[in-house]
């Protein structure tokens, strides 16, 4: 090794990991990259190792934006991966859901950032929408399958495979993985996305739209703005390989 130098990062021996961005309501484009993926399985062989495991990570922002949050939340409950450990993480957006759900609380501002959409996913109509905020709760809270409010609620914040620490919207920097702040996970744009700094793993995330996957030493942005018209991105790891699928 060149001194100085560190090894490249690495998955877990006998792991491939599968990465997914930012969905926001996009069915039909996660229905596709799962098709991409169950097909890059056949086409780059079945994983090495002794303890063979295929991991789906998913990235967080589900709802909002897109056309058909609900229907999203559906797909990810009643067709998970077949033969996949699942992982899934919250966004930003699941947390003004569920604040909202539990406490009136910013309304508003979940609508201006998607939120719109999502409540006409469940078939409120414009009038509840930007109605009184109690009356949307309470319809919102009447609507909403008891199965979607678990999912939410089982939402994670973060995960680690080897050296990569998987999480919505990045971390702050000069603060240990363990002691991270919540918000930050869900939130952080600046001065995380400039940080030159090791943050101990590769972190993965979304968040933050680009046009294609940022790749710097710290850090993977998949975030390739779904709901925009972008494509939806699945970063693939597997021993030191990175590799990305898109629809």
């Amino acid at each position: 090794m060149i001194p100085g130098s560190r090894p490249r990062p690495r998955v877990p021996p006998g792991t491939r990991v599968y990465a997914i961005g930012d969905v926001h309501g996009c069915c039909g484009l996660l229905q596709a990259l799962h098709r991409q993926i169950l097909a890059d399985g056949e086409e780059n062989g079945v994983v090495s190792g002794p303890d063979r495991r295929r991991v789906v990570v998913y990235l967080g922002d589900y709802i909002d934006r897109g056309p058909d949050s609900r229907g999203l939340i559906d797909l990810l409950i009643e067709t998970p991966l077949s033969g996949f450990e699942t992982v899934r993480l919250m966004g930003n957006h699941e947390e003004f859901m569920l604040r909202f759900l539990e406490s009136g609380d910013d309304p508003e501002n979940w609508i201006l950032n998607g939120g719109d959409a999502t409540l006409r996913s469940y078939g409120l109509d414009t009038a509840t929408i930007y109605g009184p905020a109690a009356a949307l709760r309470a319809a919102l809270a009447a609507r909403l399958p008891a199965a979607h409010r678990r999912f939410l609620e089982a939402l994670r914040l973060m995960h680690e495979e080897g050296d990569y620490l998987f999480v919505h919207a990045g971390v702050r920097p000069g603060v240990p993985i363990k002691a991270q702040n919540p918000r930050d996970l869900l939130w952080i744009r600046e001065p995380f996305l400039s940080a030159k700094e090791d943050f101990g793993k590769v972190v993965v995330h979304g968040h933050t739209p680009v046009e294609r996957p940022q790749v710097r030493a710290n850090r993977i942005g998949i975030d390739t703005g779904a709901c925009y018209g972008g494509a939806l991105t699945a970063l693939v790891l597997e021993g030191t390989q990175r590799r990305f699928l898109h629809t």
